[in-house]
């Protein structure tokens, strides 16, 4: 028998945390809950999670505080896909916690089944992403764009950049298929493991965020090209860019 997933929730609402808790067992997630912002950090230094679902303002340490420890200890084997929580009105915070490594967020008040299916399309992109790396063990290089699927390193122009993990797989994606275009959607479910329509601008801000990191010229880009009306795909640079009409 399979050993269940571990998924630990760190979450002050008592009634929002038992609801979690109860659907997320409900699919065979073995569940545990830490109530304030210390519980949460000592268990997260305590075990090995599968996967950690985070509310950002708790008591005590702050939710930023545990993700930016997760994914500081985190190493290569050791990734926990994270989804922060937040209120609609929290929206730097949303933002700071994509930034310090956080695969999701989900605006308060949510849906519990919606949550669900987030965390059952992260378990099953890391799985995913996981073989993948075990399989495609060698250097990818788009242009000047490196990457090692193993180390989760990247380079460009021969200068190492330092990329949060949502970034990081959507740049793989990507050089998997260069030249291929993809739709805003296409990228949610191969990418983020989860088709919706509305949830688009997910895309947008990880496509825009990972710009600044890769390209001279953000707002000119050369590498990540918009192809108007289909999406977007990654070329080796300016010799394929200079043809695209739609950068």
């Amino acid at each position: 028998m399979d050993t269940p997933k571990r998924v630990l929730i760190v979450e002050d609402d008592a009634h929002i945390a038992e609801l979690m808790r109860m659907h997320l067992a409900d699919e065979g997630y073995a569940v545990t809950h830490a109530a304030d912002g210390h519980a949460g950090l000592r268990a997260l230094q305590a075990g090995r999670w599968d996967a950690l679902v985070l509310d950002l303002m708790l008591p005590g340490v702050d939710g930023l505080e545990i993700c930016r420890a997760a994914r500081a200890e985190h190493g290569v084997g050791r990734y926990t896909p994270i989804i922060i929580t937040s209120a609609r009105s929290s929206e730097v915070h949303r933002i700071l916690g994509l930034e310090l490594g956080a695969d999701d967020y989900l605006a308060k008040p949510f849906s519990v089944l919606e949550l669900v299916a987030r965390v059952r399309a992260l378990l099953r992109r890391s799985e995913a992403m996981a073989r993948s790396a075990r399989v495609e063990s060698g250097r990818l290089e788009v242009g000047a764009v490196g990457l090692d699927p193993v180390t989760r390193e990247v380079q460009v122009d021969g200068k190492p950049i330092e990329l949060t993990p949502r970034e990081f797989d959507l740049l793989h994606f990507f050089a998997r298929h260069p030249g291929r275009v993809f739709s805003r959607l296409e990228l949610l479910n191969k990418v983020w493991g989860y088709q919706h329509d509305g949830y688009e601008h997910t895309v947008n801000t990880h496509i825009n965020r990972l710009r600044t990191k890769i390209e001279a010229d953000p707002a000119q880009p050369r590498r990540i090209l918009t192809v108007w009306g289909r999406g977007y795909r990654l070329v080796a640079g300016d010799a394929e860019a200079a043809a695209e009409p739609g950068a």
